[in-house]
């Protein structure tokens, strides 16, 4: 189940709802679960027993750490404990997103005939994965305490907002709410609102500026002119981000209405003046995830220009992999390494010298490295690169027909990408004439909806 569909909105939500704010506060999380489940099985129910053999292991994993102490030396047991626990959960990961990859490049190389067992990815298990290693990581470390009853510990995992594609959001930032909470009537307001805008950005504009990604596709990046193939970076560049923040916001507001507090996982990152501050501001949670569970514990910064470095490089791998099974997210990955690394050693100093340049490159080489990204085939993105810079097609007037379909929506999709609007939201949201406008944002999904034949979300494939 999507959020961004009629079944969602007009069945989940009031049946879910209506049951979770009359059953009493102590039921509250078993409702959760129940529900979060059967939003699950909808989409996905042949999977659902792996969801359960997590909650089974880690919570049993978590039982045995109970008394770590974050000074504590760990005992046999407890190294022995924590290891097979991420293990079975890395290795469940690896297992059903992986195994194909290497079959086929293992067969490439040696042609061998290893059968491809041709495993369907479940939903959101990258996701999940991370959420439920982080509990075992911190229990570990002495930083949190184990969840004693298994409910509690299920609820925290299959919790239906972020289940399927985030943010991420590590136990020890929710471990309260999941224990006790209420629902303000003020915090349920701002949810719905913050879901509808987040509706809005996926239904409204990504899906839009995504069709026309889909054309290029359709036509063949070499028949595309070298305008059109420029649109078309524009175009995935606004539509990734308008899938993948809109579904975050939905997934904050529902958050809210639920009452846990979601963090935030977008921050305006195209306005950035550099790839490191890029990634300070998209996908948050992921970002903070790779920083607190690899690249700190592998030294981080403290240990020598040349480890840190290395530690860059298995970082950036590791975060390219985790999108995908697939060459062109190792070279997405490595290619912000190579610029990072740039900017750690030299180039940082001259962009904060030159804003405009700064600017100019950010955008640019963020444009570009969603191209590696949204192009698995590394022939065809060999092609579109060519085309990038095909000056002999660029007079060709393939691009005037896309452009007088999609320029408004690209125009407000750039104009939105940025901060310039969000004073007057706030000032607006609350009042009348923002309580106006988000019914006629719904109602516009809505009807959009009823007619739609494109609504992919991008990041449920990884």
């Amino acid at each position: 189940m999507v959020f961004s569909s009629l079944l969602f909105l007009f069945w989940f939500i009031p049946i879910f709802f209506a049951a979770y704010y009359v059953v009493p506060a102590k039921l509250r999380n078993t409702a959760l679960f129940l529900g979060s489940i059967v939003f699950y099985a909808w989409g996905e129910p042949s999977y659902l027993i792996l969801i359960f053999v997590s909650i089974l292991v880690n919570y049993l994993a978590g039982l045995l750490l109970a008394g770590r102490g974050e000074s504590a030396v760990p005992s046999a047991k407890e190294k022995a404990v924590f290891i097979l626990a991420l293990v079975f959960d890395f290795g469940m990961l690896f297992i059903f997103k992986y195994t194909g990859f290497f079959v086929r490049n293992i067969n490439a190389v040696t042609h061998l005939s290893i059968p491809d067992p041709g495993l369907t990815l479940p939903l959101g298990i990258s996701f999940y994965t991370f959420q439920i290693a982080s509990y075992v990581i911190d229990l570990y470390r002495g930083r949190i305490k184990a969840e004693r009853n298994i409910l509690t510990l299920g609820t925290y995992l299959v919790m239906f907002p972020q289940l399927i594609a985030g943010p991420i959001v590590v136990y020890s930032r929710v471990s309260e709410e999941l224990h006790g909470r209420k629902i303000e009537p003020a915090a349920v307001s701002d949810g719905i609102m913050t879901f509808i805008l987040g509706l809005a950005s996926k239904v409204l504009i990504a899906n839009t500026v995504g069709s026309l990604w889909k054309d290029l596709g359709s036509i063949g990046y070499a028949n595309i002119s070298m305008p059109l193939a420029w649109l078309g970076v524009a175009a995935f560049t606004l539509q990734i981000y308008f899938d993948f923040n809109g579904y975050s916001l939905m997934a904050i507001g529902l958050g809210k209405m639920l009452g846990f507090n979601i963090p935030q996982n977008f921050n305006n990152p195209y306005v950035s003046t550099s790839l490191t501050e890029f990634w300070r501001r998209w996908h948050m949670t992921l970002s903070a995830w790779f920083r607190d569970y690899v690249y700190i514990p592998l030294g981080g910064n403290r240990k020598g220009q040349l480890r840190t470095y290395v530690n860059l490089f298995i970082v950036w791998f590791l975060t390219g992999f985790w999108h995908g099974a697939g060459w062109n997210f190792i070279l997405w990955g490595l290619f912000f390494f190579v610029f990072l690394s740039l900017e750690k050693s030299f180039l940082a100093a001259f962009l904060e010298k030159h804003r405009i340049l700064a600017r100019i490159y950010a955008v640019l080489f963020i444009g570009l490295s969603w191209m590696i990204f949204a192009i698995t085939d590394i022939a065809q993105l060999g092609i579109y690169f060519s085309r990038l810079v095909n000056i002999t097609s660029a007079g060709s007037t393939d691009v005037l027909y896309y452009l007088r379909n999609y320029i408004v929506v690209t125009i407000l999709g750039c104009i939105l990408s940025t901060p310039v609007l969000k004073p007057l939201y706030e000032r607006i949201k609350g009042r009348p004439a923002g309580i106006v406008m988000h019914v006629i944002l719904l109602f516009v999904c809505i009807c959009y909806l009823a007619d739609a034949s494109y609504n992919p979300f991008l990041y449920f494939r990884f």
